[in-house]
Parts: structure tokens; C-alpha cells; sequence
């Protein structure tokens, strides 16, 4: 297996397993021990011992001299084979279209071109030999058949060349003469037509039935599984892969089956109609012509005539056999749209979609992620509340409602809540399915602001809100119910015409709106709280009772009546302004030591307040002035100290905006109204009490010093103010990827998925992730270490692209000084905030862990105790990750193992599976063991398990060896593979468990036995490169994934976050197939070996899991080289042969055009490409345009299909963005694609999928370049690029472009543009690509710079490939002479068409003159002598060079260079005849390179040298050209900066200035430099922008305009608006604190005591606590409370 031969002369997994499918295994013994030595108790003398006289050899010697099952032989044919049913259905469709199209030309009657027609039974039947050959071919020499295959593959190639004869003399005699004998027999032509067709019925009798199983595949599965014995010979014999133990098992329900036939009637429909109508009947014209010429002259050949109609037919035909892939994406566009919008997907798109629906969200929640055991009551908490009186829970919710109460007060010390929050509420189902779904959410939230997306105020703005001993459980978050009392405002001033002038119809609209009912319940409630609250227990009497009054109207009716409702909003602007300004100074308040209070609650008769419900007894206002004489004097001592001026900015600004909400209270009131006007007498007395709020200093700074201590108040204030303040768009996140999250989780509980089962019956599952040797947690020297030109770290890099997230997380630090970060107490905080960030395996651990956090959060849901819990956590949930070198790591103390052990640490639940290797004895033998470890919880590892192993387990591809041997640890059910490129969610882990009963499910005839995620691909911010390659893997992973599974029943598996069916695949061959070479892409073959053996495939897109993909050129060229490498590799396996023959032809389309055939769909494309320009070129060249003396017909369909038709590969992405974000926002990022250069990229990658995969399939052993992860700004040196893509792009761009000017030159057809315009982009492409995506390309000084490293690598001799072309070309050719006889000749055939080009310009008139006429000056021989002469020269040069001075062998050297060059502009222009005769030997002596290259010659490599020279100046030319103009530098900058791209030179220079500007942060005076060039900075990007102004139309700005935000940009635009630069610098300017504030806070105020609050006095008394307060003891007073007082709710609680 080991062996570095191709496939067929080594065998690999799949022909050991297929060795015991034969009857020769069981010649052997399982065990290797002797029949002695057995250990095992159950053998010995039983079944499994040999009979006497027997010997049996262990298993070992059978599997050694075990036979190849499969030959995986490297060609085309292979995959032609495996799609020999597309292969035959796309020559018999094109043909019988022919037929058709010429029988309309010619009008042929039905008879004849039912004759002609006919003619396809002889194609079926010659196509049938031809696969029946190949099968033969395909498995001679190596593979052992029955005799009964081999006898029924001879009857069915003699029977059917027999018939084939016959066919073709039959046919001979229908369209020969009408009347003639044949075979003895004097018939007509339609006798012998008639013995044809019955003669073809006999062969095309299994056609008919394939036909018939594949309407009804279920007929096949019951033919392969019959136990009749007549019908498994007849298959034995006739169809022997039927012999086989897969495949026995394939097919669909008839509902799925009829489903996806009418997918493909359809598309088949319409694509045979386009092809019709543009690619064959186009063809019919010249087709006549060139026939009629060759009929009708007598001087034209005939194998002329065949060459032209092959020419020009091939290139028809290839894009025939294409076009269908484009034909599916749009059909799959199609139906994944139905599809996604049927399952409710994109139904939530953003915050405010999440706010309409937010009222639903619960019951959702609660009736499919909850199980029914969810806060179900226990105990006997219900029996307690019926020994509550009515009166005492009346009495209780006032005075836990009214903090001056004592009664409540002593109430809160024994946790009253327990009564209010578990037995009320849990009587009320909806309100407990709230406050079930409202501890998800904020553990949802707090779990954002863990990961720093969002900030301490964001956070509290999206949470719920729960206050001990208040009325309600749970209150709404702000983010749900800002802006609502602001509509409500709005509605309650509404025009009077409107409504009647009743509270009924006036609060109607507000009572019919939950969400605005419920906003306006919380504000009264919460601002009675915070009032209360504020004016203590002096102001409480007298605040009850215009409380109890105002409860009173509203439960009357009679509100109207009392107050100016209509001028509500000043009462409401007047709270809003005081909450403010209590928010900005509670919260940095520092309360006094002591209390200096002198003041006592006045002392109100307790009958003046109206009672709650009931009758109304008014009160006298002039008892409430009288109530002062109640005052209780102070002492002398206590007047002593009131007379100090205690200094307190806050407590007077906060008393002015009091007094002006009280005023503005009073100012509602209507004056007339005799109960109105009490309550505006109690008002004004309250402004007016000396020892209250208002006027005693000391009890008002108290009181605000009491607010400072209470967490509870602050928590309500947040509330409140985010209910009365804030704007919806101030409450929402920030963050885009918060947002996406949030969107997503709240859309997806809409959605269809199962009932979740209780924790103890849900499914168990593994999670499994492959490592290798990947970065585990980013270390302080690689975040601090600066690798690229530019000097930027990987910490600053990451701290200006997740600039708000890394304000965040110094905010949750607590820290002010950056510098911090590196302390021994946040190293690990900031090494793990910089790890999440980067493609880490701490990132990816860090997310599936979330599984066990949601586990215990859900288990605390349903009332499970601890021990319960942790036991359950063991038993449902596992990960293992499988360190396949962390045994090694720690033998060689690298500090990743280290870092692998911290993890552990952090998650007991964590394994480590290892392979370790213990050395046995002096002579080197190893033993070899599968290892599991874990944290022992006392921070060291623990060994659970060692296995032993027969030896080293890594024989194949590293990563499925690594998945395999760690497969023996997991413990669940089923297993979630998880790659190390992925991350989980917190909140998507929550629904896994409902994820898992897909499998209990089972929609068709096969079980469910594997589940595919949904991926959400969280690198596209990265770069442009990263935003294409995201879009593009966003369409295949959810769109192209949603259509394979619904309704086209083909998903198989293509990536990480599936969920496999342990016991399946433990005992079908695992789930990763892990041979080398062709298990390349060992994904794929999970996919097909369920396919083959009977199970099915779920695809999901409630859940989600994060996924990086490559952000740079070179890497994401290498990403599509390895598919492409793996795609070539699956076409030759055994498991696409036999799924190809085994599905029914409408999955077999469904799985070649959404699979593999992508990739040969590419090299399709890229074959019509090259064959349309050589067509052209040979026909321009050879005067072959024009068919006879007619016009000329240019070919311009072609160029319309190819460039049109790939338009329409877009519509999928746009599909897939349109259901999750809108039609309009997908349509901006669609053309943002197109204008930042994306088509290029796209056209670029079609080349990279086909030359690899056709390098792959003609030679092998393609070889993986790395390359490191530079930053996205980070220039590529040309040098490097061209290494990169010489080979697979350079050299074709050259050669298209070179055969484009020679069509241009010869053509006669007139229209150039028209028809090569397509053909150009695609030059162009593969030409710019490299250079337009690659930042500073255009800029003078790479380009110079990069010219002298290109001619320094040219010239180089040593240091190895990436000093010197030499080496380079050595290694990039070495594969040529390796390659196989038939794969040569495709490169044969190239040299040909070189041979046959050069003969067109060799003998055509270009430049042609008469020597004859103007002799030259100087004799063309004697040019020529001396350019030999010069040669040879310089051969002899090079050979004593070394024993030169340096000076003689340069002057030397530049003597020969002048003279060659003189001597060549000599010949050229003295005889013109050279110039042409050069440009016929550069095809020439291309198509003597390429043989020799064939054959090995070195000769060759010299041509080569000059070539690359030449193509590399080719290049650097227009680079130098765009580089003067400057203009094109700007330009690409402006397009890839606006557009949320790399931001290539803006950012580059920035990055280089923070740099310089962090290092020099702690200088005392400014670097005057640095100021300097980021002034000169900012004028770039101004001037960048005047630039756009010029350049830019409208609909680039209205691209552009409306493009989201990124987090790349955003971080970059902060980085160079003006004023921010300055920071960094030191550089610090005198601000005027009171006009900085004054914009925000509204003006300047002055309070009452004169003071002016926007000075340093506006923090509060914190500067001066301790030293500027003169107190006096407090004094205790004892409030009075109201007895009959309590709040009231609406009636109905909002349906949570």
C-alpha cells in the first residue's frame, strides 16, 4: 500500500476488503496465533477448528498474495466508462436533433427521417460493443472473473457485433437503390428498412427495460435482492456487477422518484429545444454547403471535406455536452428558492424582524427545543400559595413594590420572590414558557459578550430583565421595547376626529399591541420605582397617594377627564431627561462613608388616600400644608451640620430635571377637575418641604448615595431609560456577526425541525476533529513576531480588523492600559481572545464544547440535579480530538502539547486520541499503540486507554488514518465529524438534540444514516479574494446541498459538520476511506460508500456550524487544486464506476452535474476554449472561412454561449442570497462581485479545476506546493506569482492571446470583436488575475522592484527553485517523462496543431516581399554566418567565463549581446520575408519543445529559458505602462477598498504607521515624522476620493453606496478618519470639558443652587469623597405606609 506505483500495480483498502468477499477467506484462520496458542476460551476443538487433516495458514498469508478486485487505470476512459450512460444519452440526442434539423432544411418527409432516425439503433448498438471493449480493457491484465462473467461478456459482444453487421448492411440497402437484389433477395428499400428495425428491436430489448427500471427503480433493487435462482443467473451472467455486496439497494420512494423525473423532464425539455434551435441547426447551412461542393466540384477531396466538418461540428458538440451543467443552475436556482422558502428560511432577516416576531419566539422555543419535563412544578409549592389570603398578597405586592416600605423590605430578606416568581407564574403556562425562553436568551447573550461581540451596554440592552420582588417575572430586553413608548406617544396624540373622546377608544390601539401594552406597563411601573426610589421616604406618602389617584382613573375610565393626555409626551420627555442624567452619574458615583440625613418623613393622616378599587373619599389639600407642623425638630447639633454646603453636582442636576418633571406633571393636569387639582397641590408641596428631597442637601445626596449601593436600581434604570431614551438602532448590536447569529437562531425556531426529547432519552453522540500539527492557541511571540514587509504583527492585525471586539474585551477586562494585556493575569484571556479570531484548534474546540454547556443549561431546564446531570454529560456527549502526533509533541516539549493540555484542563470532558510509538528492543523494532487521554481534574493527564496495534496505522492519506484510529473511543451513537478549519455555536448547540431525531425519522425506503449541517463560512471579511471564495462556498453549502437532498435525493457527503450513523458505518467499511492517492478527497467516499449500500442522506439548515475557508490567492489556488487533484482521482475508483451503473439515470444526472461532472464540465470548457481559437486560427490561416465563393458566416454562437450562458452561473448565488437577505441586497452584492473584478477570478479558477484535474488523470502524482498564510495586504513578489501559475495559467493566457492576433491578422469574417470577445476575457483572465487580485501591483515601486527579483530568478543557478527558473523548470517538467504512452499522445496531438499553424503562416502572404526586386545592402547569408559566429561565440563564453576578470567577461558578454541584436534587426528588416518565417518557427520550434519535452530531452530547456523570458515581459510590460499612468493604481485601490475588500495599499500603509505609532506611544513629545506621513496619508485617500468622484457612474455609486458594513472596512475606515490618528502618537490638545460634553447633553443648565453642573463637579461627588462633605449622624426615621395601595398590571398578559 506504501508502494510510490500507480493504483493498478498496488492494492489498497477496498481490495483487501473485497478479498473477504470471496470463498478463498475462508481457507484461513482469523488470528495469526497458532491452532496451539490459542487464547481464545470459545475455540479450540469447535466450529472454527480445521477438520482433521487440515491446516489452516493465517489470514495474513491470504491477504498478501490477495488479488486486485478493481483496476483504478490512469485515463480518460475510466470516468467515460463510469459515465457511459451520459456519454451514449448525449451522442443520441445530438444526433437525432441533427436529423431533425436537417430534414426542416431539406424538407425530408416523416418517412425518410423516420429512416434516417432509425439510424440510432446502430448507435446504441455500436456503443455498447465500445463500453463492452473498454470493460475488457478496464479489467485486463490483474482481475479474476467467474467463468459465468466471462462467458456472458463473450455471448454479449458476439451477439451484438453479429446484429451490428446485419444493422449496417440493412441500413446500406435502405438507402441504396430502390430496387436491387441482396443476400438472394429482390426487395424494396423499405423491406430491408423493416428487417433493420426488427432486427435492432432484439438488441434494444435492454434499453426498454432500463428504461422502464428507471421510472420505477425500485423494480432493480427487487431484481438484484430476488432469491430466484433463474433470475441471478440471468443476472450473473448479463449484468456480474450484479455479484457484487453493494449496490443491492438503491433507489427512492415513488413519490421522491416522480418528484426529481420532473426536474429533469423539464430541464431536458428546455435543454434540447436551446441546443436545437442554437447549436445544431446553426450548423446545417455550412454542413449543406461544404457537401454540395465536394457533390458538385470535381477537384475537392473528400478527406478535406470531413476534416472541415469536424472542425467545425467539434466545437458544437463539446458545448452540447456542456451547456446542460448551466441549464441546472438555473433549474436548481429554482428549486432550492421553493424549497428554502417553504422550510422558512431568510423569514427573519434582521433586528426588526426579530422584534415583530419576538412575541412567538417563545412558544416555539418551548414546544420543540424544550421536552415536556421543562419546568413541569414539582414539590408542593402550589399548596402553599392557597394558604395566602387575598389581602396579605394584595399587601405583599405593594410593599415589595414600594422600596420606603418596611414591610417589603423585611418581605425581600425572606426572598418573597420564591413565592411570586415559582407560584404565580408557573400557574400561567405562557408566562412560563417566557421565562424558560428568557434564561436561554440571556445565556445566548451573555455568551456574546463572553466572546466579546458585543459590549457591557449591548449586553444589557438585549437581555431580559428580572427584578427580585417585582410583579412581573421577566420584563422584555431593551433592544424589544425601545422606541415603543415613543409610538404609543404618537398615538395617543393623534388627531381628536379620529377617536371618541373616551379612555376606551383612546388607549385602545396601545391595548391591542402586546409589545407597546406591555412597554407602557413596565415604564409606569419601573418609573414609579425609580421615583420612589429617589425621593425616599419624606416624598412617600404624598407620591403614593398621586399614584393610587392616578391607578384609580385609569381603572375607571375616567383618565380624560383628569389629564391632558395629548400632552403626555412632556411628562415623558421630562422622565426620559432625568433617568439620563441619573444613568451617566449612578454608575460612577462613589457614596459616602456615612449618612448625613437630618430629615424625617412628614407625617400624613392615613385616610387621605383614595382607596385603590371602590369608593373615593377626596381629601382636604390643605391638610397636606398643615402636615408640617408634624415635623419633629432636630437637635442643635443636627441644624449645625445642615448648615455646612455640601458640594453635589449630581444631586443638583438631578434635582432640576425633578422639578421639571413635576412641573411638566402638573402641567398634564386639568385645573377645573377637583381631583386633578389635589394631586397638583400634593405636587406643589412636595417642590416646597424643607427637609425633603428638593431642599435638604444632605437627605437628597443620601438618597442618590443609596441608589449608588443598589445593583437592583441600577439594573432598573438601565431599563427604564432603554424603554423611554433610547432609538431601536441604539439598542441594536453593533456587531454584524452578532446580528447574523441572533437572526439566524430566532429564524430557525420557526422553522420545521423535531420535538426535543428529554435529556434522558435523547440520542448520544461523539464529536470527532482530525489534527495534525496546526496551531492549537496563538502564543505572545507568534501575535507579537512580525513576518511580512510591511512589520505589522498578527496581534495588531487582528486588533484593527476586530476593533470593536477588542474594545469589548478591555472592557471586560476592566482594563484602560493596552499595555496590560501581556500581564501574568490576562496573557491567557488575550492569547485566547487573538486564538478564536485565527483559524485555531482552540477556536474549534472552544465551539463544540458549547455542546456540553447547552446540555447542562438545557438539563437545568428540566429540573435535573447535579449529580444527575454530570452523569448524563459522560453518557450523551463526547469529544475527541485525534492529536495524531501529540505523543511526539510531548516526547520533543513542544509547547503545542502544552497548549493541548491546557484545553483538557478547561474541558474535563475533552479526549485526546495519539498514536504512540514505544521502541522494543537495540535492533529498532516499534511497537505501536492507539492512546486516550484526559485531565484527571487535578491539573495532570490521565492515560484511560492504550490499545496495541499490529503496526503503524498511518499506511494511506494522513487525515482519514487519523479520524480511523481514534474511531474506537467514541462512545455515542452517532459521530459529528468537525474539521479544524470549523466553529460551534452556543446557540446552535442547543438544538442539537432535536437535530439527532432526524435520524428516528425516515422520509423514503432507506434509513437515515447520515445528516448534514448547514455552514455558515465566517471568512469572507478577510479579503476580496476571501469574500468570492466565501459566496461561492456559501451557494454550494447551502443552496447546491438544499437541491441535491430536496427533491433530487442524491446528497452524499461533502464536508465536516455531517452526522454519521455509528453502527452503520463501523459495519460498512467506516467512515473514511483513506487510501493513497485515491481516497485524495477522503470525504466524498463516505458519501458513496452509503450511497452503495443502502442508506440515505438528510440535509438540515435549522442549525449551523461555523466554517474558515482560504483568504489568499495562492491558498485558495491550492484549495481548488487539491479538489480538483481528488476530483480526477474519484473518476478512476471503484465506488463511481459502480454508483454510475447502479442509480437510475435521473439521479445519475442529478449526481454527475451537482458532483464530479463540475469539474469535467471545466475541462470541457477549457477544451472548447483552446479548440474555437486553433479552429479560427486553422480556417483564417488556410483561407478556409469562406465555404466556396460564398459570403462569409462568422461563428458567433459559439461566442454567445460561452460568454452569455455564463451569466446565468450566477444565478444560484443570487438565489441563495435572496432567500436569507432579499432579492435587493443580493442583487447589490452581485454587482459589487462584478465590479471589483470577480468574473475574472471565477474564469481563472475554471482553469486551475482543469488543468489539475486533467494533470491528475493523464500523469498522477500532482504535487501540493505550500505556502504560508501571509496577511491579505501583503505584497506577492512576481517572481513568486509566476512560479505559482506559469504552468496552469501564464503560458495558455500567452498562447490564446498569440493565436487571438494571428486570427485577427489573417481573418477575412469581418465582426473580430463579436466573435472573440469571450475568448479574449478568458486570455485576459488567466493572464491578470494573478496581478489584479495582488495588492500594490500597480504602484512604480513594486513593479520596478519586482522586475529585478523576476530577471534575478531568470539568471539564477542555485539556491533552489525559488532562486533559480532553472531548477524551477527542472522540477515543474519532471512529470512529462514519467507519463504513459497514452497520455503522451494528447500532447502529441498539441505539437501537431503547433506543426500545422506554423505551415499556415509559413506559406501565407503576411509580409511577403521580392527579394528579387530590392537587393539587400548586406547579404542575408552573411547576417546569418554572423549570427552563428555569434553563437558560437557565446557557447565558448560560457565555457572559460570562470578564468575570466570580471570586467573582460562583461564587455565581452555585452559585445555579443549588441551584435546578436544587430545582426537579428538586420535580417528582419532587410528582408521582411524573416519576420514572417520567425513567427512560423516560434509554432515550430513550439511543437519541437513539447516532443522533446515527451522524450527528456535537455536540449529543449534553452527554448524554454527564452520563452519565459519573453512571456514574463509579456507581463511586465502593461505593468509598467498602468504603473506611469498612475491612474490604474488608484483605481484598484478604490475598487477593493470600497468594497469591504483587502483594501490593499490603505491598508498596508496603515497597518506600517500603527505599527510605528504603538512603539512610539510612550514618547514624551510627538515623532514629528509620523505626523507628518499619516497627514500625507490622509491626503492619498482624499485625493482617492476626488478620483472616485471623477471616475465612478452612477450605478457604480449605487453599488456601492448601499453595501453592508464589514468588519475589515470598518476597522480601516476608523483607522484613517481624521482625529483618530493622533491617539496613538501622544499627541494631546487642551479640551474645554464643558464644551466637549455640551453637544451631547443638550446645552448648558444651571441648577437651582447657582452651580454649573457641566463642570468637573458633573462626576459626581467622587473627586471629593471623604474631605468635601461636612455630615451630620443620619437620622431614622419611620415612614408611613399606605395600607391599601398596589399596582396594577394589565389584564392580559402579552402571549409569551
Amino acid at each position: 500500500m506504501k508502494s510510490n506505483t500507480d493504483h493498478v500495480n498496488k492494492r489498497n483498502y477496498d481490495d483487501f476488503n473485497e478479498f473477504f468477499w470471496s470463498r478463498e477467506c475462508l481457507q484461513y484462520r482469523y488470528s495469526t496465533e497458532g491452532p496451539n496458542e490459542r487464547t481464545d476460551v470459545e475455540g479450540g476443538s469447535g466450529i472454527t477448528a480445521p477438520l482433521p487433516g487440515e491446516s489452516q495458514v493465517p489470514i495474513t498469508v491470504g491477504m498478501l498474495n490477495a488479488p486486485k478486485t478493481f483496476l483504478e487505470k490512469r485515463s480518460w476512459l475510466r470516468g467515460i466508462m463510469a459515465m457511459s450512460r451520459l456519454v451514449e444519452w448525449h451522442i443520441v440526442t445530438f444526433y437525432l436533433l441533427s436529423v431533425l434539423a436537417f430534414s426542416h432544411d431539406l424538407v425530408w418527409g416523416w418517412v425518410y427521417t423516420l429512416q434516417v432516425a432509425s439510424g440510432v439503433f446502430w448507435l446504441f448498438n455500436s456503443l455498447s460493443i465500445c463500453w463492452g471493449l473498454l470493460e475488457v480493457w478496464s479489467s485486463y491484465p490483474g482481475i479474476h472473473l467467474p467463468a459465468t462473467s466471462i462467458f456472458g461478456s463473450i455471448f454479449v459482444l458476439v451477439a451484438r457485433f453479429l446484429i451490428l453487421v446485419y444493422q449496417t448492411l440493412y441500413l446500406m440497402w435502405t438507402f441504396g437503390p430502390s430496387k436491387g437484389s441482396y443476400l438472394g433477395i429482390e426487395a424494396d428499400s423499405t423491406f430491408w428498412w423493416w428487417q433493420y428495425v426488427w432486427l435492432s428491436l432484439l438488441c434494444m430489448t435492454p434499453y426498454f427495460l432500463e428504461a422502464l427500471t428507471n421510472l420505477c427503480p425500485v423494480i432493480t433493487t427487487k431484481l438484484y435482492t430476488s432469491r430466484n435462482d433463474y433470475i441471478q443467473t440471468f443476472l450473473n451472467i448479463l449484468f456480474p456487477i450484479s455479484r457484487l455486496y453493494v449496490g443491492k439497494e438503491v433507489h427512492e420512494s415513488l413519490k421522491h422518484t416522480s418528484v426529481y423525473v420532473f426536474f429533469w423532464a423539464t430541464l431536458i425539455a428546455w435543454k434540447l429545444y436551446f441546443s436545437y434551435v442554437f447549436e445544431v441547426y446553426s450548423m446545417v447551412l455550412p454542413t449543406i454547403e461544404l457537401t454540395d461542393d465536394y457533390a458538385n466540384f470535381p477537384d475537392q477531396s473528400f478527406i478535406k471535406m470531413s476534416l472541415l466538418l469536424l472542425l467545425r461540428w467539434l466545437p458544437q458538440f463539446i458545448v452540447y455536452c456542456i451547456d446542460m451543467s448551466i441549464w441546472y443552475s438555473v433549474w436548481q436556482a429554482f428549486a432550492g428558492t421553493s424549497v428554502g422558502f417553504s422550510e422558512h428560511l431568510g423569514d427573519i432577516r434582521s433586528m426588526k424582524d426579530i422584534r415583530n416576531n419576538f412575541g412567538r419566539a417563545p412558544e416555539h422555543f418551548c414546544s420543540k427545543m424544550l421536552s415536556p419535563d421543562a419546568g413541569s412544578r414539582r414539590g408542593s409549592s402550589a399548596s402553599f400559595l392557597n394558604t395566602q389570603s387575598e389581602s396579605s398578597l394584595d399587601s405583599r405586592r405593594q410593599s415589595l413594590m414600594n422600596p420606603n416600605s418596611k414591610e417589603g423590605q423585611s418581605l425581600l430578606g425572606n426572598d418573597p420572590h420564591k413565592l411570586q416568581g415559582y407560584v404565580n407564574r408557573l400557574l400561567d403556562v405562557r408566562i412560563q414558557k417566557w421565562v424558560m425562553f428568557s434564561t436561554v436568551w440571556n445565556e445566548v447573550i451573555d455568551q456574546f459578550r463572553a466572546e466579546d461581540l458585543i459590549s457591557n451596554k449591548e449586553r444589557d440592552y438585549m437581555k431580559f430583565s428580572r427584578f427580585d420582588g417585582f410583579s412581573q417575572a421577566i420584563y422584555l430586553p431593551v433592544f424589544q421595547t425601545a422606541g415603543v413608548v415613543e409610538e404609543a406617544l404618537a398615538l395617543l396624540e393623534r388627531p381628536v376626529d379620529d377617536y371618541d373622546p373616551n379612555d376606551n377608544d383612546l388607549f385602545k390601539p396601545i391595548l391591542d399591541h402586546v409589545t407597546m401594552r406591555t412597554a407602557v406597563s413596565e415604564v409606569w411601573e419601573l418609573g414609579n420605582y425609580v421615583l420612589l426610589k429617589l425621593l425616599g421616604p419624606v416624598h412617600n406618602d404624598d407620591a403614593v397617594f398621586i399614584m393610587n389617584f392616578i391607578l384609580k382613573w385609569v381603572e375607571s375610565g375616567t383618565v380624560v377627564y383628569h389629564a391632558k393626555i395629548t400632552k403626555v409626551r412632556s411628562v415623558v420627555s421630562s422622565l426620559a431627561q432625568l433617568v439620563d442624567v441619573l444613568s451617566k452619574g449612578i454608575g460612577r458615583r462613589k457614596p459616602a462613608a456615612q449618612r448625613r440625613s437630618t430629615g424625617k418623613p412628614k407625617n400624613t393622616p392615613e385616610n387621605n388616600a383614595p382607596p385603590q378599587r371602590g369608593g373615593f373619599r377626596r381629601a382636604i389639600s390643605a391638610s397636606s400644608l398643615s402636615a408640617t407642623s408634624a415635623q419633629t425638630p432636630a437637635p442643635s447639633k443636627a441644624k449645625a451640620a445642615e448648615n455646612v454646603v455640601i458640594v453635589d453636582a449630581l444631586r443638583d442636576h438631578t434635582r432640576d430635571k425633578c422639578r421639571a418633571f413635576i412641573n411638566s406633571l402638573k402641567g398634564i393636569m386639568i385645573g377645573s377637575d377637583p381631583e386633578s387639582k389635589e394631586v397638583m397641590d400634593r405636587l406643589t408641596f412636595s417642590l416646597s418641604m424643607e427637609n425633603g428631597f428638593f431642599w435638604d442637601d444632605a437627605y437628597a445626596s443620601d438618597a442618590l448615595d443609596d441608589m449608588a449601593r443598589s445593583d437592583i436600581f441600577k439594573s432598573v434604570l438601565t431599563k427604564l431609560q432603554g424603554l423611554v431614551s433610547c432609538h431601536p438602532d441604539e439598542v441594536e448590536p453593533k456587531s454584524k456577526e452578532a446580528r447574523r447569529r441572533l437572526t439566524f437562531f430566532v429564524n430557525s425556531l420557526f422553522m420545521d425541525m423535531p420535538n426535543a426529547p428529554s435529556i434522558h432519552d435523547m440520542f448520544s453522540w461523539n464529536v470527532l476533529t482530525p489534527y495534525y500539527k496546526e496551531s492549537v492557541t496563538l502564543n505572545k511571540a507568534e501575535l507579537e513576531t512580525r513576518t511580512d514587509a510591511l512589520g505589522v504583527s498578527t496581534m495588531l492585525y487582528l486588533q484593527t480588523l476586530f476593533k470593536a471586539d477588542w474594545a469589548n474585551f478591555l472592557e471586560r477586562m476592566g482594563l484602560q492600559d493596552e499595555e496590560k494585556v501581556w500581564s501574568k493575569k490576562y496573557v491567557d484571556e488575550t492569547r485566547q481572545w487573538a486564538s478564536i479570531r485565527a483559524q485555531t484548534l482552540n477556536r474549534t474546540v472552544s465551539g463544540m464544547m458549547y455542546f456540553e454547556k447547552a446540555l447542562r443549561l438545557l438539563a437545568n431546564l428540566e429540573r435535573l440535579d447535579d449529580d444527575t446531570t454530570n452523569d448524563l454529560m459522560g453518557e450523551k456527549f463526547g469529544y475527541i480530538v485525534s492529536c495524531q502526533v501529540y505523543g511526539q509533541m510531548k516526547k520533543d516539549q513542544d509547547s503545542k502539547a502544552d497548549d493541548i493540555d491546557k484545553l483538557m484542563h478547561r474541558y474535563p470532558h475533552l479526549r485526546i486520541a495519539y498514536i504512540d510509538s514505544v521502541r522494543l528492543n537495540r535492533s529498532g523494532d516499534v511497537a505501536f499503540y492507539s492512546c486516550l487521554v484526559k485531565s484527571d481534574g487535578n491539573g495532570k493527564i490521565q492515560e484511560i486507554y492504550r490499545v496495541r496495534l499490529p503496526g503503524n496505522p498511518v499506511l494511506g492519506e494522513g487525515k482519514p488514518e487519523n479520524q480511523n484510529h481514534a474511531m474506537i473511543f467514541t462512545r455515542g451513537e452517532f459521530v459529528q465529524t468537525i474539521d479544524m478549519n470549523q466553529e460551534g455555536y452556543f446557540e446552535e448547540a442547543l438544538k442539537m438534540r432535536n437535530a439527532l431525531q432526524e435520524f428516528a425519522k425516515r422520509d423514503g425506503p432507506m434509513p437515515t444514516t447520515i445528516l448534514g449541517l448547514r455552514e455558515h463560512i465566517f471568512t469572507g471579511s478577510v479579503s476580496s479574494l476571501a469574500n468570492y471564495m466565501a459566496l461561492q462556498e456559501t451557494s454550494f453549502v447551502t443552496l447546491g446541498q438544499r437541491v441535491l437532498t430536496k427533491p433530487l435525493c442524491i446528497r452524499l457527503h461533502y464536508g465536516h459538520p455531517d452526522v454519521f450513523d455509528k453502527l452503520f458505518f463501523i459495519t460498512r467499511g467506516g467512515i473514511s476511506k483513506s487510501s493513497k492517492g485515491i481516497n485524495l478527497s477522503e470525504d466524498i467516499f463516505a458519501g458513496y460508500n452509503n450511497a452503495i449500500r443502502g442508506g440515505q442522506v438528510a440535509f438540515k439548515e435549522y442549525i449551523q456550524v461555523g466554517k474558515g475557508r482560504d483568504v489568499g490567492m495562492s491558498q485558495i489556488y491550492q484549495f481548488e487544486a487539491k479538489l480538483s487533484q481528488g476530483a480526477g482521482e474519484q473518476s478512476l475508483s471503484r465506488d463511481v464506476y459502480r454508483l454510475c451503473h447502479r442509480l437510475d439515470f435521473s439521479r445519475l444526472l442529478s449526481y454527475y452535474f451537482g458532483g464530479i461532472g463540475h469539474y469535467f464540465s471545466n475541462v470541457l470548457t477549457v477544451l472548447t476554449v483552446y479548440v474555437v481559437v486553433y479552429l479560427m486560427a486553422i480556417l483564417a490561416l488556410y483561407d478556409l472561412e469562406k465555404i466556396g465563393d460564398r459570403l462569409i458566416t462568422p461563428m458567433g454562437t459559439i461566442q454567445m454561449l460561452l460568454g452569455g450562458l455564463g451569466l446565468l452561473q450566477t444565478i444560484p448565488l443570487f438565489s441563495t442570497l435572496g432567500v436569507e437577505r432579499g432579492w435587493w441586497a443580493s442583487f447589490r452584492e452581485l454587482v459589487q462581485v462584478f465590479v471589483t473584478g470577480g468574473p475574472l477570478h471565477f474564469m481563472f479558477h475554471i482553469q486551475t479545476k482543469a488543468n489539475y484535474m486533467t494533470q491528475t488523470i493523464l500523469v498522477g502524482g500532482a504535487k501540493y506546493r505550500p505556502t504560508g498564510r501571509g496577511f491579505v495586504t501583503q505584497h506577492t513578489p512576481m517572481d513568486e506569482q509566476y512560479r505559482f501559475f506559469a504552468s496552469s495559467h501564464l503560458y495558455l493566457g500567452v498562447e490564446m492571446g498569440a493565436g487571438l492576433i494571428i486570427i485577427g491578422i489573417y481573418s477575412d469574417a469581418g465582426q473580430y470583436f463579436g466573435r472573440t470577445w469571450s475568448l479574449w476575457l478568458a486570455s485576459l483572465s488567466f493572464l491578470a488575475s494573478p496581478f489584479w487580485f495582488n495588492p500594490l501591483t500597480f504602484e512604480w515601486n513594486m513593479v520596478t522592484a519586482d522586475y529585478a527579483k523576476f530577471i534575478s530568478w531568470m539568471t539564477g543557478n542555485s539556491g533552489g527553485a525559488t532562486r533559480s527558473w532553472s531548477i524551477w523548470w527542472s522540477e515543474e517538467n519532471s512529470f512529462y517523462s514519467k507519463m504513459p504512452v497514452a497520455s503522451k499522445l494528447w500532447f502529441v496531438i498539441k505539437s501537431i496543431l503547433y506543426l500545422t499553424i506554423a505551415e499556415g503562416i509559413a506559406r501565407s502572404d503576411l509580409l511577403k516581399a521580392d527579394t528579387t526586386l530590392n537587393k539587400p545592402a548586406i547579404g542575408i547569408s552573411f547576417v546569418v554566418a554572423a549570427v552563428v559566429v555569434l553563437f558560437v561565440f557565446w557557447w565558448l563564453l560560457s565555457m572559460v567565463e570562470h578564468l575570466m576578470p570580471y570586467p573582460i567577461r562583461r564587455t565581452i558578454g555585452i559585445l555579443i549581446g549588441i551584435g546578436l541584436m544587430v545582426s537579428c534587426s538586420t535580417i528582419f528588416i532587410e528582408d521582411s520575408n524573416f519576420i514572417r518565417y520567425g513567427l512560423a518557427a516560434y509554432y515550430g520550434i513550439g511543437a519541437m519543445c513539447q516532443i522533446g519535452l515527451l522524450f527528456g530531452s535537455k536540449f529543449v530547456k534553452n527554448f524554454y529559458f527564452v520563452h519565459d523570458l519573453v512571456c514574463g515581459h509579456i507581463i511586465f510590460i502593461p505593468l509598467f505602462i498602468l504603473a506611469i499612468l498612475q491612474l490604474p493604481h488608484h483605481i484598484q485601490t478604490w475598487l477593493l477598498y470600497h468594497n469591504a475588500l483587502s483594501t490593499d495599499v490603505v491598508v498596508s500603509n496603515i497597518l506600517r504607521y500603527a505599527r510605528k505609532s504603538q512603539e512610539s506611544g510612550g514618547q514624551v513629545a510627538p515623532n514629528e515624522d509620523l505626523v507628518e506621513q499619516i497627514s500625507e496619508l490622509r491626503k492619498i485617500v482624499q485625493k482617492q476620493e476626488q478620483l472616485i468622484g471623477q471616475l465612478g457612474s452612477r450605478a457604480a455609486t449605487s453599488s456601492t453606496a448601499g453595501m453592508t458594513q464589514n468588519p475589515s472596512t470598518d476597522a480601516i475606515a476608523s483607522l484613517i478618519k481624521p482625529g483618530v490618528a493622533e491617539e496613538p502618537l501622544n499627541i494631546r490638545h487642551t479640551v474645554n470639558i464643558g464644551s466637549a460634553i455640551r453637544p451631547a447633553m443638550g446645552g448648558r443648565t444651571m441648577s437651582t443652587s447657582t452651580l454649573d453642573v457641566w463642570g468637573e463637579m458633573a462626576l459626581g461627588d467622587s473627586a471629593s469623597a471623604g474631605t468635601g462633605y461636612q455630615t451630620a449622624p443620619p437620622m431614622h426615621s419611620t415612614p408611613t405606609t399606605m395600607g391599601e395601595f398596589s399596582f396594577t398590571q394589565p389584564e392580559a398578559m402579552p402571549p409569551r
